[in-house]
């Protein structure tokens, strides 16, 4: 699985270096210097983490961060020159994953980005839910094994509920962050690819929240 990184800077020399430095380390990356503009590319694509500067012009980061919440627990790292002020903190509402002040070693942003990744399970080489495994980099899912015929998107939907396992992801979640925010369909798309998977699965282990959306429950060990 490709991983996709979107970073809001408007400052031309930071995001064009931070672009540059991302990109040699394997990540597909996508800058913008306007808040407006990531806001879009936020419902367009899918990405895996978000680097936001908190000063933007159109929309700024901390707008962006509350709008990004409403899309999913998609990793985010805010980008601050206000280093030493404790209002910066607070201001975040604990929604961002972590920050780094300005100026910053790329090498230091690296590996915050690599552990923020590593939480959040896209550079594990295995998500196991029960009996049933996972793994993003091949988009295959096994259960107690056995591979199951899931489609790519049927593996997008079930891959972002093992990521909130034990948690209910709303149908608005699934349409936005895996069709985008103008997608003309609406909740009985997200139904109908639900029921193919639990089709799929030796075991229903996919609740039904009604009203509210659904959740994975772990299977058998």
């Amino acid at each position: 699985m490709d991983i996709r990184i979107l970073v809001a800077e408007d400052d031309e020399h930071i995001g064009g270096a931070l672009r540059a430095f991302l990109r040699e380390a394997g990540y597909q990356v996508d800058l913008c210097a306007d808040g407006g503009e990531a806001h879009r590319k936020m419902y367009e694509r899918r990405y895996q983490l978000v680097i936001l500067d908190i000063m933007l012009p159109g929309m700024d980061g901390r707008e962006l961060l509350r709008e990004l919440r409403k899309l999913g627990d998609t990793p985010a790292l805010m980008m601050t020159a206000l280093s030493g002020d404790s209002h910066q903190i607070n201001a975040f509402d604990n929604l961002a994953d972590d920050y780094i002040t300005k100026p910053f070693s790329m090498l230091v942003l690296l590996k915050r980005v690599e552990a923020l990744l590593r939480r959040s399970g896209v550079l594990q080489n295995e998500l196991r839910v029960g009996a049933l495994s996972l793994y993003p980099a091949s988009c295959r899912a096994l259960w107690e094994g056995r591979e199951l015929p899931l489609t790519l998107r049927e593996f997008e939907i079930l891959l972002l509920l093992a990521g909130r396992r034990g948690t209910v992801v709303s149908h608005e979640t699934i349409l936005a962050r895996l069709w985008g925010y103008d997608y003309a369909g609406n909740e009985g798309t997200v139904h109908t690819h639900i029921k193919n998977i639990r089709g799929k699965l030796p075991l229903n282990i996919i609740r039904t929240v009604r009203g509210l959306g659904y959740m994975l429950e772990a299977g058998p060990p």
